[in-house]
């Protein structure tokens, strides 16, 4: 049998070896690295550090990138209509001239089944 009549098995057999995979990928593994969640009462909310952005997933599903600006202490991100800032775990976000204290910690993906 050639290799071109096996190329559709060896597909199907990657495939269903990926699928059975139970840890994280190495890039969800990355990814993750640099991941906060977050709570504010009675809602989440997901950030994620990238080169000099602060890209957060917001409770309804809306995505927000806020841009990093110079801080004399701690980080500072925003994009005119938001603002995060804080050191640590210990965040702020303010919108429309009302902060909000985050209690965050590191990210933690959940296992897959």
């Amino acid at each position: 049998m050639s290799i071109r009549a096996l190329a559709p098995s060896i597909v199907v057999v990657v495939g269903l070896l990926a699928a059975c995979q139970n840890g994280p990928t190495k890039e969800e593994l990355e990814a993750a690295k640099h991941t906060v969640d977050c709570e504010r009462p009675g809602e989440r909310i997901v950030i994620r550090y990238d080169e000099g952005e602060a890209r957060l997933l917001m409770p309804d599903g809306t995505r927000v990138v806020l841009y990093q600006v110079p801080s004399a202490s701690g980080i500072r991100y925003l994009n005119g209509l938001m603002e995060l800032r804080g050191k640590g775990m210990s965040l702020e976000l303010i919108r429309e001239q009302a902060a909000v204290h985050l209690t965050c910690k590191p990210y933690e993906i959940a296992k897959k089944e």
